[in-house]
C-alpha cells in the first residue's frame, strides 16, 4: 500500500452526502472526513495536499454486499471455475467497500480462503467483510463449525451467505434447517454487535420467498435478518418482493442481472428495477443493489444443465447507477442511497460507511459533469485518477 499524506484538503466539490450539500470544502484527516464547510483552512505547519474538484460531484463510494473475492462458479466443471479478485478490478468501478462469499461451490473453496483474501484487499487499501457458509444448508462450511462462532470470534464476519433458496443448486434444506440458520446468525450478531445478516441467494424456483415469509410470520426473526439477492432475476420473484420490502425486508437488486444477457431474458433491468419498486410504493430504504461480481454466470438449458457461462462484473454496479438518474430520472441523491447508505444500514457497518459526513470514513467518487467516474478514494487513499487505477494489488 503506497504513502498517503494525512491530511487532504477537497475544495469546490458539489457533494452528494447522500443529501444534497451544494458545492462545498471538505478535510480528510487520515482514513476519516474531518468536517465540511466553505474556504475551510489547511491545517498550520503540517502538509495538507489540496484537491480542487471545481465542476464535479462527490459521493459515497459505493458498498457492494456480494463479492466473489475468490472467485466462484464450477458448475460447469473445474474449468469454470472464476478466479480471484484484483485489487484495480475494484477500485475503478468505484467499489471501496465490499463484502466476499462462497456459492455454490463449498467444497474445493474454502471460508478460511475468503477470510485471507478480505485481510489482503483491506491491506491493500479497501475496506472488507466477509460471510460464513455457502449454499448447502444443513452442513454449510464454516471456520469454527459452527456460524454463530463464525460471526461472534472473527473480526470480519458478519453473517452467513450466499445460502440458496429455491434454487436446484441448494442442498434441499427444510423450512426448520433455513429457521434454525437465522436464529443462529440472529445471536451470533448480538452476541458480537454485528448484523448476523443473511445473504439469502434466491433462485427461479417456484417457491420464489414463500419460505422467507414462513420463517418471519411469528415475528421473532425480523425480516432485516436477511438480504434477498438476485431478486430482480425473474418478474415473478421480483413483484413479490414488493410485498416483503413493503413489510420492513430488504430487497436487493444484482446490477449484474440484464435480460440483455444469455439465460437472463426473463429479467429485470436493474435501473428499471430500482424505478418500478419505488413507483409500487417500496421504501426507498429497504432497496440496495450488490453485483454478484466476479462470481460465475452461468446458462442452464430446461433440464437444468449449464450450456454457458459468464463473470460478474462489479462495473455494472456504476453503469446501473448512471441509468437511474440518466433514464429512469431518479433523482441522484436518491439513486445513491441503493448503493450507499442503505446496504451500509443492512450491514450495520452506518454510519461508518455509506455517508460523507465528520467522521465517517473518507470512501468517496468523483464524477464528471457528462458522469463519467473520474477519482475514487478508499478510506483517505486516492485508488484512481482520471478514471484509472493509481494504486494496485500485491501481484498486479
Amino acid at each position: 500500500m503506497s504513502a498517503r499524506p494525512f491530511f487532504t484538503l477537497v475544495r469546490n466539490a458539489h457533494v452528494f452526502a447522500p443529501d444534497d450539500l451544494g458545492v462545498t470544502d471538505f478535510l480528510v484527516a487520515g482514513e476519516k472526513i474531518a468536517g465540511f464547510g466553505k474556504e475551510i483552512e489547511p491545517p498550520k505547519g503540517i502538509e495538507c495536499r489540496e484537491v480542487d474538484l471545481a465542476g464535479a460531484r462527490v459521493l459515497p463510494g459505493f458498498i457492494d454486499s456480494h463479492v466473489h473475492m475468490i472467485g466462484g462458479g464450477g458448475e460447469g466443471g473445474p474449468h469454470t471455475r472464476t478466479p480471484e479478485l484484483l485489487l484495480s478490478k475494484v477500485t475503478v468501478t468505484g467499489v471501496t467497500t465490499l463484502a466476499g462469499l462462497l456459492g455454490t461451490d463449498g467444497v474445493t473453496r474454502h471460508v478460511e480462503s475468503l477470510l485471507a483474501k478480505a485481510r489482503a484487499l483491506e491491506y491493500e487499501g479497501l475496506s472488507t467483510y466477509i460471510y460464513t457458509g455457502a449454499y448447502q444448508l444443513p452442513d454449510t462450511p464454516t471456520i469454527t463449525g459452527s456460524v454463530r462462532k463464525d460471526i461472534v470470534m472473527i473480526d470480519k464476519c458478519i453473517g452467513a451467505g450466499e445460502i440458496a433458496m429455491s434454487d436446484h443448486r441448494s442442498g434441499q434444506p427444510s423450512v426448520q434447517d433455513y429457521r434454525y440458520l437465522a436464529a443462529q446468525a440472529r445471536v451470533g450478531g448480538m452476541t458480537s454487535g454485528k448484523a448476523g445478516l443473511i445473504d439469502m441467494h434466491m433462485g427461479n424456483g417456484k417457491d420464489g420467498l414463500k419460505i422467507l415469509f414462513e420463517i418471519t410470520a411469528s415475528g421473532e426473526i425480523p425480516k432485516t435478518q436477511f438480504l434477498p439477492t438476485h431478486m430482480n432475476r425473474k418478474r415473478s420473484l421480483f413483484e413479490e418482493g414488493f410485498e416483503w420490502a413493503k413489510a420492513g425486508g430488504y430487497i436487493d437488486i444484482t446490477s449484474g442481472i440484464n435480460p440483455e444477457h444469455p439465460g437472463s431474458e426473463g429479467a429485470v433491468k436493474p435501473a428499471v428495477a430500482v424505478r418500478e419498486a419505488l413507483e409500487a410504493g417500496v421504501p426507498l430504504s429497504q432497496i440496495t443493489m450488490s453485483s454478484d461480481g466476479n462470481g460465475s454466470m452461468p446458462v442452464f438449458d430446461e433440464a437444468g444443465n449449464p450450456i454457458g457461462v459468464g463473470v460478474g462484473d462489479e462495473s455494472t454496479m456504476f453503469t446501473e447507477f448512471r441509468d437511474m438518474v440518466q433514464k429512469e430520472n431518479i433523482p441522484i441523491e436518491q439513486a445513491i442511497q441503493v448503493l450507499t447508505v442503505n446496504v451500509a444500514k443492512a450491514m450495520q457497518i452506518y454510519p461508518q460507511k455509506g455517508i460523507l459526513a465528520p467522521g465517517s470514513d473518507a470512501d468517496f467518487i468523483v464524477l464528471t459533469d457528462e458522469f463519467a467516474l473520474q477519482h475514487v478514494w478508499a478510506r483517505g487513499q486516492q485508488m484512481v485518477k482520471n478514471g484509472k487505477a493509481i494504486v494496485f494489488g500485491t501481484f498486479e
